[in-house]
């Protein structure tokens, strides 16, 4: 089995280039109506709304709350300096967690977090 991830929004190529300048990630499919984007071996969907030929429960755009994207990094301060290097506003500081994740949020153009987690060694 395989575990991918699927985000329907308005703004599919605008997502699409937030994820491959901000993380690298690589596109395996590119279409006006779906972008299927790899990174890790993690795959995630970019659905345009309101198509027709979908199910109706893939029709609509996701509003970004409920839901995130967690991305590995091997450090996270340099992944902080990057991303804010590249004019991208982190929502929170970097926070260190009881159980040893450090990670910071951002959002991408669809409204959706994206949590940027580096796990303890």
């Amino acid at each position: 089995m395989k575990l991918w991830t699927g985000i329907v929004t308005p703004h599919l190529h605008a997502c699409r280039d937030f994820y491959v300048q901000a993380f690298g990630c690589n596109v395996l499919f590119d279409e006006d109506w779906f972008v299927l984007l790899e990174l890790g071996g993690g795959e995630l969907g970019l659905l345009a709304p309101d198509l027709d030929i979908q199910h109706p429960r893939f029709r609509t755009a996701t509003s970004g709350q409920g839901s995130w994207v967690t991305i590995d990094v091997e450090d996270v301060q340099a992944t902080w300096q990057r991303l804010t290097g590249q004019g991208i506003t982190p929502e929170c500081e970097i926070r260190e967690e009881s159980w040893g994740d450090r990670h910071f949020v951002v959002t991408d153009p669809a409204g959706v977090a994206v949590d940027i987690v580096q796990r303890p060694a």
